[in-house]
Order: structure tokens, then sequence, then C-alpha cells
């Protein structure tokens, strides 16, 4: 946990942090340094009032105005005449913020409550106004409150014995009631397993000290209604609301989630950031090493360069030694300059991997963190920090800024008196480009959303290939893009838009560039769709039958299972026999995204939509809104039909080719996956790849023409 260091201090005084609380801009501070940087506005600029703990968004003091923050000199100061004006030298905290030691307690008491109090961000110079309530209004940082506790209970000394009367000894036991330390000695003298004191518990120092810590911990309430606690999340605001803000609050018009559901969401979130976070520190400590192998072969391809020149040199008389220093000299400075730079980039990059490890060591400790509403408060801002230090990994910072060889070499050709004139040339001739490779238009080819592509060097090309770039475009005639960069010559794109022309080239690259490209091949995918369901992303009690084209459930609650080929441009229909329908159950069909909660009937959550039906009615649901009930049901036998349409972007369900409702949805735009919830009640078999129905008026105009 030593990298972590830099998380936990202060910003102003530099130590670690000491009754932290959160700023609404996701930074922290002790409360003693955030009342030592309070600014009192004058009285003749009053400023409109802001809650300290407000919504997420804040009016930010303009600086100029206030005269908070001075580039000059990197500092925060007061107006003179104020309660807040120090009268005592200040201090500089390590970052450069200045500190003003607060007044005396008997001049504390006898100032006035300020009017209009101002707090300024030390790291991201936002300013913001506090309430009648002051500092209180700012939320204590429990989670980074207990990350301190368990940092510095790691890092503390054995506690020792308390009843010792010489050199205390290491402490051994705890006991619970006595609050008290024993080594092995004084516990057998003073505390007996025996009498009055067999009913104590003794536990280990460490864990009596940690649990005695932890247990005074209070639970999170409302900064707003103190004697509330925190039971919902406020997705407007993003913060932990109360009941009483949802009834008479300012959140009563706001959308809120369930705080235990948010806190879920926001880990995997910032777990699923963390992956790839630590993607990029694997590939920085691979990098490292790489970079620190290259100083070994910048010395040793140095050495070996020197002692040829030392040769050619001394092969050529008196004349030839005095340019040899020269040469030498341009050597060295070629050697040293390499050695610099790699040095630099080792140096640059150590300093970078050891902030993401700090950062990483901080965000896995917050996810340990069992404080929903805590964690909650300081998730976006870890999040976007991840995500920001992930895109600073990937701006070409694992790329060596040079290369070890030292392409030069000695033309000892001249004769001595041209001497002077000798100097260094290229020792390696850059070879050619590669030519367009040639598509192999036997071997390519379209299935379903996915196209295959395979190709090969002309025939007579003897040019070195170091790998190939394969490139399609969105499928509109828009802009292409890489798709594929490697050494294979077939390659198999997937996820492509149905009933879509594609274009697709390739190119070559070696040492010397990148060459043309290829002809220009146009493929076309798939009209219709032929899918099944997926076995990989269902609740694992789906049972699958029929070559994954057939469900039946193993419980009683409503499990989800989606289809494998998603959809998001053109017009999709597909079909749902009823194979078993016993007592009644109220199964559901219709679409989802890929993360939709696979334990709940479809429909409950925002990311699937669905019409669920029983035997005499149907309804659609969306985030578990029911809507448009309508009467028919179905029995065993029946079909149920889905039509996603995204050139009209509706979704539209029937019943034995039979239109249910009016459209169930609208506005559907993005990528949706076919989607089934059903219990042990009930067996579905899926039917792909069929015509696309006409709709209502349509079929009703071609019966009278008829």
């Amino acid at each position: 946990m030593e990298d972590m260091e830099e998380e936990l201090k202060c910003p102003v005084c530099g130590a670690l942090f000491r009754e932290p609380i959160l700023l609404p801009c996701s930074h922290s501070l002790c409360l003693t340094c955030a009342r030592n940087i309070l600014v009192q506005t004058p009285e003749a600029e009053p400023l409109p009032s802001k809650r300290a703990s407000g919504g997420s968004d804040y009016d930010y003091l303009d600086l100029d105005k206030m005269s908070l923050y001075s580039e000059a000199d990197s500092g925060y100061g007061s107006y003179a005449g104020f309660a807040s004006a120090p009268t005592t030298p200040c201090q500089r905290s390590p970052n450069g913020v200045r500190v003003f030691p607060p007044p005396a307690p008997l001049a504390l008491a006898l100032l006035p409550a300020p009017r209009n109090a101002c707090l300024t961000c030390p790291q991201c110079h936002r300013s913001l106004i506090l309430d009648e309530r002051g500092l209180r209004g700012f939320p204590k940082n429990r989670i980074l409150e207990a990350i301190l506790d368990r940092y510095q209970q790691g890092r503390a000394v054995a506690p020792r014995c308390q009843l010792c009367e010489a050199a205390p000894r290491e402490a051994t036991a705890m006991c619970e009631q006595c609050d008290v330390c024993y080594c092995d000695g004084c516990r057998l003298r003073c505390h007996p397993p025996r009498g009055p004191l067999a009913k104590h518990r003794l536990v280990p120092p460490a864990q009596g000290r940690l649990g005695r810590r932890l247990g005074s911990r209070r639970v999170s309430t409302c900064t707003d209604h103190e004697l509330e606690n925190h039971s919902m999340y406020c997705v407007h605001c993003r913060t932990p609301v109360c009941y009483q803000c949802l009834e008479e609050g300012k959140h009563s018009a706001h959308d809120v989630k369930a705080l235990g559901a948010m806190w879920k969401l926001h880990k995997n979130q910032l777990s699923q950031a963390l992956n790839g976070l630590s993607d990029k520190a694997n590939d920085a400590k691979e990098f490292l090493l790489q970079l620190k192998n290259m100083v070994q072969h910048v010395q040793e391809n140095s050495v070996e360069f020197e002692a040829c020149l030392v040769a050619q040199c001394d092969a050529l008389v008196e004349a030839l030694n005095r340019r040899k220093g020269q040469l030498l000299a341009r050597v060295n400075k070629e050697h040293e300059h390499k050695l610099k730079v790699v040095r630099d980039q080792i140096s640059h990059c150590t300093v970078k991997l050891r902030q993401t490890t700090g950062l990483m060591e901080y965000c896995l400790e917050v996810i340990k963190e069992n404080d929903p509403s805590g964690f909650l408060q300081i998730s976006d801002a870890l999040i976007r920090r991840v995500h920001f230090t992930e895109e600073q990994w990937g701006k070409g910072i694992l790329q060596p800024r040079m290369n070890t060889d030292f392409d030069l070499t000695l033309d000892n050709a001249p004769l001595l008196q041209t001497i002077h004139q000798l100097d260094f040339v290229q020792m390696k001739v850059s070879s050619p480009v590669p030519s367009a490779p040639m598509l192999q238009l036997e071997e390519c080819c379209t299935h379903n959303n996915s196209v295959t592509l395979s190709w090969k060097q002309p025939p007579l090309s003897s040019v070195q290939v170091e790998g190939y770039i394969l490139e399609l475009d969105d499928g509109n005639g828009g802009q292409f893009r890489e798709v594929y960069v490697g050494k294979e010559t077939m390659c198999t794109v997937d996820g492509l838009h149905f009933n879509s022309t594609y274009n697709a080239r390739v190119k070559a690259f070696n040492k010397s560039g990148v060459g043309p490209y290829s002809k220009t091949l146009v493929l076309q995918t798939s009209e219709v769709a032929w899918f099944t369901f997926d076995a990989g992303s269902a609740h694992p009690d789906i049972l699958f039958s029929n070559d994954n084209l057939t469900v039946t459930c193993n419980s009683y609650d409503d499990r989800v299972v989606l289809g494998n080929t998603g959809f998001s441009k053109g017009i999709h229909y597909w079909e749902l026999s009823i194979d078993r329908y016993d007592n009644h159950p109220d199964p559901a069909f219709g679409v989802a995204r890929i993360d939709v909660l696979k334990d709940v009937m479809l429909g409950k959550d925002d990311n699937a939509w669905a019409m669920y039906v029983d035997n005499n009615r149907s309804w659609f649901m969306h985030n578990n809104s029911h809507t448009n009930r309508t009467e028919g049901g179905i029995i065993k036998g029946a079909t149920v039909g889905v039509l996603l349409d995204f050139t009209r972007r509706t979704l539209t369900f029937s019943i034995n080719d039979e239109q249910q409702g009016p459209v169930a949805f609208e506005d559907m735009e993005g990528l949706f996956f076919p989607a089934v919830s059903l219990n042990r009640n009930v067996q579905v078999t899926l039917h792909t790849g069929l015509d696309i129905p006409q709709s209502p008026a349509a079929a009703a105009a071609a019966r009278n023409s008829h």
C-alpha cells in the first residue's frame, strides 16, 4: 500500500488526511485545512446563496472578481478586515497552497458568524459559497477515513503490554471488557481465566483496536435531514438522499434509484475501468523492462562500434589518427544522446507507473468498502480519473523514442590526401515498401452479418512484408476504418449491419513504410438474420436443446436468455412457438441490451423492451412500467412474432400472425438483441430467417386490390 500514500495526503497540509470532508467537486480536504482556507466575501459584494451540499450543477465564483487565486504566488488569501484574515505569517503546504494559522479559541468564540463564507478547492480552483451550516454542510468522506484506518493499521507499531513495570513487552492479547493489552506473563498474573474474569473475551491486540475503530463509525445520515439515513440515490444530482428529500426536498422531482443497486452498478463500472488500467500498467512494466534492456544494448553496440572504428582508423597512418579523434567524439556524443533519451523515458515512465499503481491500489481499497453512499460520493470522480489515466498511457507513451542501432559505417576507400573529407555514411540501405496485395476472390465470402476476406502478395514480389492492414467502410459509403492489423492473410469481421453493402481493401507494410492499397472489394451482408439463443450469456437456470433453438428453465422464477446476434440497422423479424405452457405463466418476449438483468422478468429494468402475456391478455413493459393491456393470450402451439424496424424506429408484436395491440415502442435506436424471459412452465422454440410481414395497412391494401 506504499504507492497509495500520495492518494491519502491532504493537498493543503501535505500530511495524511484528518477528518476528511468531501467537496462537491469530488476532492477532499482535512476539516482543519478547510477551515484555514475559508474566505469571507465583503459586505458590498453579496453573492447568490449556494448550499454546500447541493446538486451536480454549481455556479462557481468568478476567480478574477473574488481575487481568491493568484497565478503569481500560487496561493490563497482573504479580504483584510474579516474574521478569517490572518494576523500571523502564513505557512506553505508542500503543494504551494498558503495555510493560515487558525485564530485563538477565545478569538473564535468572540467572532461573529460570517455571512458569506467561500471555500476554494486547492486542486481544481473551483469556489463554493457556504450556507448557514458552514463546513458542516459538506459530508464526511467515510470511505477515505476507512482506508486511512487500514493504512495506518498496517504501519502501526505492535502494541505493548500496559501492565509491565519495567520495559513493556509486546502485547499478545487484549481484553475487550477491560480495554487493556497484556503480555503472556501479565495476562496469567492479572487476568486469570477463572473466577469473575473467565467470561471476558480476549482477542489479538490489532483486532481489538481495529474493531473498536470500526465500531465507532456511524451510519450515513442525510446532510439536509440529520435524523434520516441515506436510502436512495438521485441520478440527476449524483448524490445519496433520504426519503424525506424525495417527499419534500429539492430531489422530489428528480430521477432516483435504489442505493444498493447504484452502489453495485458504480462498483462494477469502477472495476471494469480498473481492468483496462491494469492492462496498461502491465504493458508499462514490460515496456520499462524493454527500455532497461535497451540501455544494455546501446552500451554493447557502442563498445562494438568503437572497436570497429578504432581498427579501421589505426590502419590509416598518422593523418588518419587526427581524424579518428573527431569521429570518436561524434560516436560518443550519439552514445550519450541515446542513453539520455532512453533514461529520460525510463524516469518518466517510472513516475507515471508509480502514480498509476497508487491510483489502482486506492481504487481497490475503495471497492472493498461496504458503505454504499460513501462509495457513491467518490465513485464518479475515481472512474473519471481511471479513464483519464488510461487515456494518458495510450498516447504513444509506451513506444521507444529511439532505436539502439548506430546506423553509421566508415568508408575507408578514399586516399590519404582525402582523409580530411572522411565522414560517416548510412550503413543500411532502405528497402522498398511492399506491393499492393491481391484479394483472393474465391475465398472471400459473407455469412449473416459477418464477412471473410483473404489476400496474398503478388507472385513476383520479393519485398519482405511484416504485416497487413485491413480496412472496411461503415456500410453506407463512409470513411474507411482499420479492422485488422497483423501477419495473417485471412480475416473474418463480425458484428456488421444486415442488408448492407461494405467496401474492403488491404495494404502491406514493412520497416520502410506502408505500401499501396489493393483493389476495393464490395461485399453484401445477408438480408435476413439466422441466429440462435446465446448459451454463453444466458442465466445458468436456462436449459438449451435443438442446437440452441429451443429453451426452457429449471426455476419457478423468470430467467432471461438473449439471441447470439445483435441488430442496429434494417428491419428484422423472428417468431417463437410455444411448445409447452402449464399453469398459466406469463413469459415475456422482446429485445434487450447486452447488459440486461438476467434474473428478473424481461422489461423490469431500463435495458429491455418486452411484451409479457398470459392465457387471456398481454401488456407492454419497459423499466417496470406496464402499458397497453390488450385482450388475447397464448396457449400451447401459439406463435409470438417480434418485428424490429429501425427504419421507423419501432418495435411491434403479434400473436398467431395478428398484431397484438398498437405499436409497442418507438424511438428504438442502438444495438438490440432478441430476448425472452420464462420459467419452468414454459418452453419455446426460435424461428429465424423469416420474411418481413406486411404492416396491417399494407396487408389491407393488398386484399382490397384483389
